[in-house]
């Protein structure tokens, strides 16, 4: 009976030392997400000439106009999902635009069921669903505001 009740104690801390862990997964997955937007936004302001000579090949219409509203939203929503500010709804936009990436350029290299799941805009896709859904976790600036906004 005594061996029963340690393993049970130490799988008890054992939960208790990852429950305690609980807000790093988000933030590793809103500092990943979020810099690829930004660094991808970043790219495409500095090469948009190149971009919208991209989209007029795939093609996307009105590329002159869609290349840079796509930089924007990228850099711009992927800087408020690092920093869990607004970032359910951040995670929103970035969505379509990764969709679009995979109809327009990755299902060429999709050849089986599970070289889509290998795609990382869709691993993209699963993260942001992750944090509409889930929030921005415990470290993140809507969390902070919560906070302050209790205190008054």
């Amino acid at each position: 009976m005594a061996k029963k009740n340690t393993i049970h104690s130490i799988k008890q801390k054992i939960e208790n030392g990852l429950d305690s862990l609980v807000g790093i997964p988000p933030l590793i997955a809103r500092i990943t997400v979020g810099w690829v937007f930004i660094e991808s936004g970043l790219w495409k302001f500095s090469n948009l000439d190149q971009v919208i000579g991209f989209f007029e090949s795939i093609p996307i219409p009105m590329a002159k106009f869609q290349a840079p509203m796509v930089a924007a939203i990228e850099l711009s929503c992927g800087a408020l999902v690092l920093l869990g500010l607004f970032a359910r709804w951040a995670a929103i936009p970035l969505i379509p635009i990764m969709t679009v990436a995979i109809v327009t350029v990755k299902m060429s290299d999709v050849k089986k069921f599970s070289d889509f799941f290998e795609t990382a805009e869709y691993l993209y896709i699963v993260l942001l669903a992750w944090i509409i859904v889930s929030g921005p976790g415990l470290y993140s600036v809507d969390v902070w505001r919560k906070k302050l906004r209790a205190k008054r």
